[in-house]
């Protein structure tokens, strides 16, 4: 979905943005103070992101933004320009999975859904990082992300589940 060339919110600035989203360069025009959150859900129409807490408590709004996950509820839009940004959409698809999102479906991972785009894509972040993380080293990871669902376990097996198949993927 093509965003609108310019958009605006009753009579305030608006600024370019140039990012890059998912692999795809972006070009609009956007209030700075307009939370990434928005954008990406109400503008752009991405709405694998979800708003949870608004506080940045809860990891349900979590994308990568230059490889580093944030809670787009406490990002402004301004902050985009130049940057490059992943979302759920960017990570996989229904007919190439991230081994990540693979995992999360064998282990049982999901639940209803809601916290799991966010928690995956921390996971990605983590494994990028240390692709042989510890059970610890994934729940420290994964705090800020909260799942009402799971009881945890099934997130961290899914995680674990997803490291190994990168490891033994990356090797052969």
């Amino acid at each position: 979905m093509t965003p609108p060339e310019s958009m605006t919110d009753d009579l305030q600035p608006v600024q370019p943005l140039n990012f890059t989203l998912n692999g795809e360069p972006q070009n609009l025009r956007a209030p700075a103070y307009r939370l990434v959150l928005d954008l990406l859900r109400d503008v752009i129409g991405l709405t694998g992101t979800k708003e949870g807490c608004g506080t940045g408590d809860c990891g349900a709004c979590t994308v990568l933004l230059n490889g580093r996950p944030v809670n787009t509820c406490l990002i402004f839009a301004g902050e985009l320009h130049g940057a490059e940004v992943q979302t759920i959409e960017g990570l996989g698809g229904a007919d190439d999975l991230h081994p990540l999102q693979s995992a999360f479906v064998a282990e049982g991972g999901v639940q209803c859904g809601y916290c799991t785009p966010g928690m995956i894509l921390m996971a990605a972040a983590l494994l990028e990082e240390n692709p042989e993380p510890t059970d610890d080293e994934i729940r420290f990871a994964l705090a800020g992300n909260l799942c009402r669902c799971t009881g945890y376990s099934r997130i961290i097996n899914s995680v674990r589940r997803a490291a190994e198949e990168m490891r033994q993927s990356d090797s052969g």
